[in-house]
């Protein structure tokens, strides 16, 4: 298992990690299916949507969603998580599905 580290702030001077677990409950959900709207813009209201969607998800759950409680404390609710941020995660799953795809 792999963490990875993404940037949080152009600047660089945050950072947010991020797991093999994290990205494999994204995918076990498509959090990222339909969340970006057809201009490709990563904004706060595209962060404050994912967080909508993890939040409900969660509220209907009727099994164990720790893998989404994780990933809400770990990565999608962190402090340093903004829109920038976001972008990087969304590069990295990208990135980790394509690396998968090829394993």
């Amino acid at each position: 298992m792999e963490d990875y580290t993404i940037q949080a702030n152009a600047k660089g001077s945050r950072n947010i990690q991020v797991s093999d677990k994290n990205l494999g409950t994204i995918e076990k959900y498509s959090l990222f299916q339909h969340l970006i709207d057809s201009n490709g813009i990563v904004d706060d209201s595209v962060l404050e949507k994912l967080r909508l969607n993890v939040r409900s998800l969660i509220a209907s759950q009727e099994e164990d969603s720790k893998d989404l409680l994780d990933l809400c404390i770990d990565v999608i609710y962190h402090n340093d998580m903004k829109a920038f941020g976001l972008q990087q995660l969304i590069k990295l799953y990208l990135e980790w599905l394509h690396n998968d795809e090829n394993d």
